[in-house]
């Protein structure tokens, strides 16, 4: 692992200090630390990502990297000792700043709610009983497998969701089965945001429309931003090979690296997690077990979890709905009011509403119904279910800790200017052929460096429209482009330790956060290498993108069959 590290590492580096492509930057702050302080601005990722890797401490490596970013910038105020004091201070703001941000604090609730809620579910039997039903139905690693992918799907309108939910209902089933918690936290983690990025109603789409919306305005084209988005999905490559990947892998049952070796450890010993893991949560050993006697009920998973789903789902149209209401855009209210059930209502509402929000509420109303359901079989009084669902909650405090640390040091880059140095050294002249495979290169970088597919959307989009229009004005080749902006940032974010998805995957299968990590990197990375030889390379050169698809998954399946080993 080492040893590919340093390749890995070396080779992102390397990337930087010689790939270039045409950007200009901005006079923003970020963009004037950028400037000042050039590759010292990749300090904070790099510590952190390498001691995570060395420590397998998450905690102390994302504070360390938060702090060497804070020391970094009150190095042009203070002298080199006084800072580490100042540093210090400046941490702990920095810290509860990243808190009380409403998203991440209504990120926060949620996550613990939702805790909460399964604790009361595992509490009822609920999650025993629909795990032995799935195990009658799932006789193998594969089908567990399998049913675990398809939930993944089925939960497609937000990332968050998908992992915190996916993870407690599969996990029993896929531990009978002898997968191990690593594959469970691959497939969750591959199905949260490479699913919700392409789909056409979820939590991403409003955010990813803005800002296909403003890099065209940019350019001075009105087009319709939805039309360019669905346009663009037969270039999500990542997005695309990477589900397939985990079809094949549980098909063929073949493995390599180092998911290989956990798999092959819980088939021969039925251990579901290495000797040293530091679980990210772990119900069961904190007394959260069916009550012994009460009768294993599905409807007390089944019921909650819907209501979970179904809650969010008008959940998002309602908060949406009232927030295009309150605002300035007359036409969009019109056209919204005079059909509320229409495609392109929906479309607009899940668009426009806060899903942090929107899911804590509905986590809360689900776990309200959990205990009165707990209440009226007397499996405990109202009392117990408090006293079960707090405990649900503390299981989950390591997550918010890591949460926080990681939103805090995505913060701190910003403010270095991290994002903006790796974008302008990257400069000159390239083929167009060669600019979507740039583009998702340089988006993997950014996000794996700073942990958020959000906020390298966020720079690459306003830079990459304008960009590929006057390298080339087809709007097909622009397609491709926003495509590769799009699918970089989810390839990045899903290989990067310190990005909140990849901890609530971990979080969600019970898993140590760096075997996670460890795992993920070796099939992740192949995959992204695919995306680009068999697919933005080739439909630049002009191939169907459909062609290119279906060559990518030929591909993904050698991958599989020849370099992957069968774990029996």
């Amino acid at each position: 692992m080492n040893k590919f590290l340093k390749i890995f590492l070396m080779g992102t580096l390397l990337s930087i200090m010689f790939v270039s492509i045409g950007f200009c930057g901005d006079s923003s702050m970020a963009q004037i630390n950028a400037n000042k302080y050039g590759m010292l601005t990749l300090i904070p990722p790099i510590v952190a990502i390498i001691l995570a890797f060395i420590t397998k401490n998450v905690l102390l490596s994302l504070f360390t990297g938060i702090f060497s970013g804070i020391y970094i910038l009150l190095l042009e105020k203070h002298n080199i000792f006084s800072s580490f004091m100042f540093s210090f201070l400046k941490v702990t703001q920095e810290i509860l700043e990243s808190i009380s941000s409403p998203w991440n604090a209504g990120i926060i609730l949620q996550t613990l709610t939702i805790g909460g809620l399964i604790a009361l579910i595992s509490r009822m039997g609920g999650a025993k009983a629909i795990a032995e039903k799935l195990s009658e139905k799932a006789k193998s690693p594969t089908s567990a497998q399998i049913y675990t992918w398809l939930l993944g799907i089925v939960i497609f309108f937000d990332d968050y969701a998908n992992a915190l939910t996916v993870g407690p209902i599969m996990r029993p089933v896929t531990d009978k089965m002898r997968v191990s918690r690593e594959k469970l936290s691959f497939i969750i983690d591959s199905t949260a945001a490479p699913i919700a990025g392409i789909a056409l109603i979820s939590t991403w789409v409003g955010y990813e429309l803005g800002l296909i919306k403003d890099g065209f305005d940019a350019i001075g084209q009105d087009v319709s931003a939805y039309g360019v988005f669905i346009a663009t999905i037969p270039f999500r490559f990542y997005n695309i090979f990477i589900l397939i990947f985990i079809f094949f892998s549980a098909i063929l049952l073949r493995e390599f690296g180092p998911m290989r070796k956990a798999e092959v450890r819980t088939r021969k010993t039925g251990k579901v997690h290495s000797d040293t893991a530091e679980l990210m949560s772990d119900l069961e050993n904190q007394g959260i077990q069916p009550k012994e006697g009460s009768k294993l009920r599905i409807i007390n998973a089944v019921l909650p979890i819907t209501t979970l789903i179904t809650v969010a789902f008008l959940g998002l149209y309602y908060n949406g709905y009232q927030t295009i209401v309150a605002s300035s855009n007359i036409e969009l209210i019109e056209q919204i009011r005079n059909n509320h059930a229409s495609w392109f209502a929906i479309r607009h509402c899940f668009s426009n509403s806060n899903a942090a929000i929107v899911l804590f509420q509905a986590a809360l109303l689900s776990s309200i119904l959990a205990a009165l359901m707990g209440r009226i079989q007397k499996i405990f009084s109202i009392k117990e279910a408090i006293d079960i669902w707090v405990k649900g909650v503390k299981s989950l405090v390591i997550t918010i800790l890591i949460l926080a640390l990681a939103w805090t040091l995505s913060s701190v880059v910003k403010e270095l200017g991290t994002a903006r140095y790796l974008v302008n050294i990257l400069s000159g002249r390239i083929p167009p052929f060669l600019l979507s495979s740039i583009i998702f290169i340089l988006g993997a970088i950014i996000s794996f460096a700073t942990g958020t597919s959000y906020g390298t959307m966020g720079i690459l989009m306003p830079l990459t429209i304008p960009l590929a229009f006057a390298i080339n004005p087809d709007p097909l080749f622009i397609n491709i482009s926003i495509g590769a902006v799009l699918t970089g940032a989810i390839f990045g974010d899903h290989c990067s330790p310190i990005s909140d998805t990849t901890i609530l995957s971990s979080m969600g299968a019970s898993c140590d956060h760096i075997d996670h990590v460890k795992t993920q990197l070796f099939y992740a990375v192949p995959v992204g290498i695919i995306a680009i030889l068999f697919g933005y390379i080739p439909v630049s050169l002009g191939m169907s993108a459909w062609i290119s698809l279906l060559m990518g998954s030929g591909v993904v399946f050698l991958l599989l069959f020849f370099v992957g080993k069968k774990v029996d």
